[in-house]
């Protein structure tokens, strides 16, 4: 007579707690849904974004948008691969419904992490190469634009005999702070003739150019150090004086004011750039707090659809 006791237990501890062919299966099936369904969303977001202005969704519908579509992508693939994975795993002999359900929950979450680690590899490739083509094709779109700019900035620094066109400038709109500088009241008629028998005494286009030069030079040293010391200002205003006709006191009303405008438009700048590195980093914070949650119910989702497949199988 056969022992079927000692058989049964035997044929039990031969038997693995953990089915990898059915953990490896389920992490390829939640994986590919996952990168599909992800693809899905990256089409579906960029068919609602214009370059228009006034078109198109908000950024703030588009975040919550992808939030919600990672957080039902994740949900969905960890399902899926958490039932496959309790479904095709074998049927454990001789083993308690604790057990069962332990080992069942165990497989749902390796089949998470495994599908998960899978996911961020296709992700990174694949994704990839879908955003670097989406990139060239709108910046070759942008190149004829971005090209006629640079042109006209530096044909513009160049008639203005400013630096602004050259790297390294702080200020943008410095040609035209300087252009305001050596202004001229057109509403007043020049007086040519006394300028006949004295021609070293009208400023030539080539002096104007070096004088703005000059002026930018100062400018630009002055906002490194923090202050337009006396002697620069009143140099600057006897400048602005010779080439405009104004008077020295005008002129250096004048120079005041416009270097007051720099220094706003920098302070404006400043706290523009800082308000925006601000919202970048909240965003951030946001996202990776989501992800993290979507991450957590998606581990749950995974082991839960195992043990709900493990049930199936044990039928």
């Amino acid at each position: 007579m056969i022992p079927t006791t000692n058989t049964n237990e035997a044929l039990q501890n031969d038997q693995s707690a953990v089915s990898w062919g059915a953990i490896f299966a389920g992490s390829a099936a939640s994986a590919a849904l996952s990168l599909a369904l992800l693809i899905l969303g990256v089409g579906l977001g960029l068919s609602v974004v214009s370059p228009w202005a006034n078109s198109g969704a908000s950024a703030a519908t588009i975040s919550i948008s992808a939030i919600i579509w990672l957080t039902l992508s994740a949900l969905i693939a960890a399902a899926l691969g958490g039932y496959l994975a309790g479904r095709l795993r074998t049927k454990w002999n001789k083993v308690n419904t604790d057990e069962v359900y332990f080992r069942d929950t165990a497989h749902g979450f390796l089949t998470w992490a495994i599908s998960l680690l899978l996911t961020a590899a296709l992700w990174t490739s694949v994704m990839g190469s879908i955003v670097s083509g989406t990139i060239q094709a709108g910046a070759s779109v942008a190149e004829g634009v971005a090209t006629t700019t640079a042109t006209a900035i530096t044909a513009g620094s160049a008639a203005a005999g400013t630096e602004t066109g050259k790297p390294g400038s702080d200020i943008k709109s410095m040609g035209y702070f300087i252009d305001s500088l050596f202004r001229k009241d057109l509403s007043t008629p020049s007086d040519s003739t006394s300028y006949e028998n004295d021609t070293n005494a009208v400023p030539t286009s080539t002096d104007d150019s070096r004088s703005a030069a000059e002026v930018v030079r100062i400018f630009m040293k002055s906002i490194q150090t923090g202050d337009l010391e006396t002697e620069d200002a009143l140099y600057v205003s006897q400048i602005i004086a010779q080439h405009t006709g104004l008077t020295q006191e005008e002129a250096e009303k004048r120079v005041k004011d416009t270097y007051g405008r720099i220094q706003k438009e920098l302070k404006d700048t400043e706290i523009a750039a800082k308000e925006a590195a601000d919202q970048m980093r909240e965003a951030s914070v946001y996202t990776s707090l989501w992800l993290f949650i979507s991450l957590l119910a998606s581990a749950f989702i995974a082991s839960l659809a195992a043990t709900y497949g493990g049930r199936q199988r044990d039928m």
